[in-house]
């Protein structure tokens, strides 16, 4: 995962409330089996709309999206997170989020801003016509026209985003006492050696 710490840039100013995932990225999409192209795929139905955000050139390749109150609802599919990366978003900023999402969000490396409605009304605002600047590590969201707004994150996920570590990224960092364990097993357990179940 790449390591998060700012993101800076135009910003689409969606703002829809309740999106589900299917809306994110609809089911015929899900076939697939890699991450790649999914970008294309992303708000299919919302795109179809004469004057939609989404296709507006000066939105195209913006980092950031801000959208309205439970944002990602409905089913839990990864591939909503997939395809918001694959369309170069790696912020989504909304008064609230469903569970799931917010989960499979993390662990994608995106990062979820939940902001009071005032505040998102505000940034909606902005995105129209100037970019907007989030920085992690202070936990800030900030306008050039002086606005700042601070917002909450769990540590583990903030830490996890910081340094791009996923699961996996996780596990391989403890590599050394890992292998420390196995090695300790192997005296202390010979019998899972013969097994096959340890190395």
């Amino acid at each position: 995962m790449t390591p998060l710490r700012h993101v800076a840039g135009r910003a689409i100013p969606f703002g829809r409330k309740n999106v589900d995932t299917d809306v994110i990225i609809p089911s015929h999409y899900l076939k697939t089996i890699t991450r790649e192209g999914l970008g294309k795929g992303a708000f299919e139905s919302i795109r179809k709309e004469p004057g939609n955000v989404f296709d507006a050139e000066e939105f195209a390749g913006a980092p950031i999206l801000i959208a309205g109150d439970n944002f990602g609802c409905g089913s839990s599919r990864e591939h909503a997170a997939w395809a918001l990366l694959d369309r170069g978003i790696t912020c989504v900023i909304a008064p609230s989020f469903s569970d799931i999402f917010s989960g499979n969000a993390f662990k994608n490396g995106i990062l979820t801003v939940i902001l009071p409605q005032a505040a998102v009304d505000r940034l909606m605002e902005v995105a129209q016509t100037d970019p907007i600047d989030i920085d992690l590590e202070s936990q800030s969201v900030t306008t050039s026209f002086q606005d700042r707004f601070s917002f909450e994150i769990d540590a583990f996920r903030k830490a996890c985003l910081l340094d791009g570590l996923d699961e996996v990224g996780l596990t391989l960092a403890q590599g050394d006492l890992i292998a420390g364990h196995e090695a300790k097993a192997r005296t202390s357990l010979p019998f899972l050696a013969t097994t096959g179940i340890a190395a």
